[in-house]
């Protein structure tokens, strides 16, 4: 899933409106955030398999660190602690464990069965979404418009760039989401691993138009 991980993080602003969307998204995505780093570190694995499933065509043969139930637990605990560590804030702290953990549960229900329940990697499970691409997209839209709603509606703009520079993050993301379905299999396992990283960007996109906007008057 991608347009629901972000769904969860601008709908998370509306349940923390102290925490910055920008941190918002980095706990969402934080798993497919390491992720790519363990790939070029060759400690977790994928292969390009074209037909494997009708959204994606990537065989992810083992993420027990990033992927595992065990592993969203673990850093959901300690995304939440350093948040807390840093920010003090307790409803924070625990809108972005949640929000870390929240990563697994959608790629349950997108994924076949490849997702480990635990860091062995022996038991794997997956509802399988990502076998039909027209209800992952209705799955996915549905989820992304409710979310943009939220926070469009627990924020507002404080210049002009608070105005453009949401729409404009959420114009992309909703533009590389549906290039996705229909793109060809990526050339090799490091263009993955080094296109993944760019996610990065709309994390620091996230930063930079929630500082331009301020939260709506009926919210504490």
């Amino acid at each position: 899933m991608f347009l629901g991980h972000y769904a969860v993080a601008l709908a998370a602003k509306k349940a923390a409106p102290r925490t910055s969307l920008g941190t918002l998204f980095a706990a969402a995505q934080f798993v497919d955030l390491l992720w790519p780093v363990l790939v070029l570190l060759g400690i977790e694995h994928v292969r390009i398999e074209p037909g494997i499933t009708a959204v994606t065509p990537l065989d992810f043969v083992d993420y027990p660190i990033s992927h595992s139930l065990a592993g969203a637990l673990l850093w959901s605990v300690l995304g939440a602690g350093l948040y807390f560590a840093v920010r003090r804030q307790t409803r924070g702290a625990l809108v972005v464990g949640l929000c870390v953990l929240s990563h697994w549960v959608l790629d349950f229900i997108t994924h076949r069965p490849d997702l480990p329940l635990w860091f062995t990697g022996t038991m794997k499970v997956g509802a399988g979404l990502w076998n039909s691409v027209p209800a992952t997209m209705v799955v996915e839209g549905g989820l992304f418009i409710a979310g943009a709603y939220l926070y469009l509606t627990s924020t507002r703009p404080k210049d002009t760039i608070g105005a453009g520079a949401i729409w404009g993050l959420l114009g992309v993301l909703a533009a590389i989401s549906v290039m996705n379905y229909f793109s060809p299999p990526p050339p090799n396992v490091t263009a993955i691993a080094v296109v993944a990283n760019a996610s990065w960007l709309f994390v620091l996109w996230a930063f930079w138009a929630d500082r331009h906007r301020a939260l709506s008057r009926n919210l504490p």
